[in-house]
Parts: structure tokens; sequence; C-alpha cells
């Protein structure tokens, strides 16, 4: 005589171990996302310096250096993960890790970010370097890019390497901005 599971049975254990498994996975995905400050957070960005979505539209290059708590001292394998709205969308769409070199600097090319109603496009960064972690932003509108006052207090160790610089040429713009951690 053959034993089979009947039909019902089968069901209601597939409903039970797929409702299990959704419940899992969010929370494991809030254990990595539940203390980041800024919304579009993602901790599976894949490890990437261009993040632009088109090479044909205007783009930000974004560089400078991590340096220590003390704002006087390159950190070299800092890890550093940026975010920011999608041109013309509210979508994270435009993501990516990369790490610093020996020097400590980092470079990065990407999208004019979008931005949400009356508020100015930003860039998202966690850098993360042992087991110190920093959260900022920075933000980008026609007369330059700016820092927000959290970054300010929070940075101050920085001294003149603290506010950053932009220089626009062809549609395109470069940024210097530092962190430290």
């Amino acid at each position: 005589m053959k034993n089979s599971t009947s039909r019902r049975m089968f069901m209601s254990k597939s409903v039970l171990a797929a409702t299990g498994i959704a419940f899992l996975s969010s929370n494991t995905i809030n254990a990595f996302v539940g203390d980041c400050p800024y919304e579009g957070y993602n901790p599976f960005a894949q490890e990437k310096t261009d993040l632009r979505t088109t090479i044909l539209s205007n783009h930000i290059t974004v560089q400078g250096v991590i340096y220590d708590s003390s704002g006087s001292t390159p950190l070299k394998n800092v890890e550093i993960e940026v975010w920011h709205l999608s041109p013309g969308s509210l979508k994270f769409r435009n993501r990516g890790k990369l790490k610093t070199n020996l020097s400590g600097e980092y470079k990065f090319i990407t999208d004019i970010p979008g931005r949400k109603e009356q508020s100015s496009p930003r860039i998202y960064f966690k850098v993360s370097h042992q087991d110190k972690v920093v959260f900022t932003e920075i933000l980008i509108n026609v007369h330059g890019v700016f820092i927000t006052s959290d970054h300010y207090n929070t940075q101050s160790a920085l001294g003149s390497k603290l506010l950053p610089s932009s220089n626009r040429s062809n549609g395109n713009s470069e940024i210097k901005f530092n962190i430290s951690i």
C-alpha cells in the first residue's frame, strides 16, 4: 500500500513554510537596515564605482578622502556605501559599495540625483571601518554642494577639509567630499 500525502495537507504545509521564510527574510533584512537614518539603504548593493543608470546623461564624479576621527590620518580599506534617488524617479536605483585605496581616497561616478518635492537632491553615504559606522549626506543644487548641520557637527575634526567643493563643466560636475570616522 502506498503512503501518499493529501493535496490539502501539502498545500497547508507549503503555505506555512512560505510564510515562515517571508517572516524570517524581513527580520534578517531589518537587522541590517534598522539603524540607517536615511531611506533607500540596501545592504546588498553591488561593489562598483560606476553607479550611472545611463551613460548618455549628465553625471557627477564624487571623490574624497576618509580620515580617522582626528581628521588627520587617511584610512585605507574603508567600506563606503552610497545611494540616491534616480533621476526623474522616486526609486533608489543608483547605489554601490566601494573601498578606499592605500591613501584613503575614494571615487565614484553617478547620475545627477533625483529629488523629492520641496527637497534638494542628495547623495547618502554609509562609511564603515572596523567597528565604527558613520552615516552622512551631501545636498546638491545649481549653486553647488552643501553639507547638513549634522555633518558639520559630527565631522568638525576635519577642519579646513570639512566643507565639500564642486566644479562644473560641460553639464558634468566634480565634487570633493571628505569624511572622518
